[in-house]
């Protein structure tokens, strides 16, 4: 089993910033892929973000430019520079790991708790 455990969150001003932060643990072999969703109230989740093992990133338009996503491979630990918040980057933020286990033949997904991100105007 693998755990993905997120902080950061929280509330801040429109034109500030934020960083979050994911840590994966458990029966961890290799993480192909870390990913950063988000869930806006009465909307679809969607993605923000995602960096492969070889730190290929790929963003979402809305966030280009203004987040940065990162990954510590020695500490299986995932990052989220927000810049430049807007109160519609308002939403739960959620990671997503895909992981291939100890023992596993084939990789599967995780996700995390989520974590609050409110951006006040």
């Amino acid at each position: 089993q693998v755990q993905l455990v997120e902080s950061g969150g929280g509330l801040v001003q429109a034109g500030g910033s934020l960083r979050l932060s994911c840590a994966a643990s458990g029966s961890i072999f290799v993480i192909n892929v870390f990913g950063w969703y988000r869930q806006a109230p009465g909307k679809q989740r969607e993605l923000v973000a995602r960096i492969t093992s070889g730190s290929s990133t790929n963003y979402a338009d809305s966030v280009k430019g203004r987040f940065t996503i990162s990954r510590d491979n020695a500490k299986n630990t995932v990052y989220l520079q927000m810049n430049s918040l807007k109160p519609e980057d308002t939403a739960v933020y959620y990671c997503a790991a895909d992981v291939l286990g100890l023992i596993a033949t084939l990789p599967q997904a995780y996700w995390g708790q989520g974590t609050q991100v409110t951006v006040s105007s």
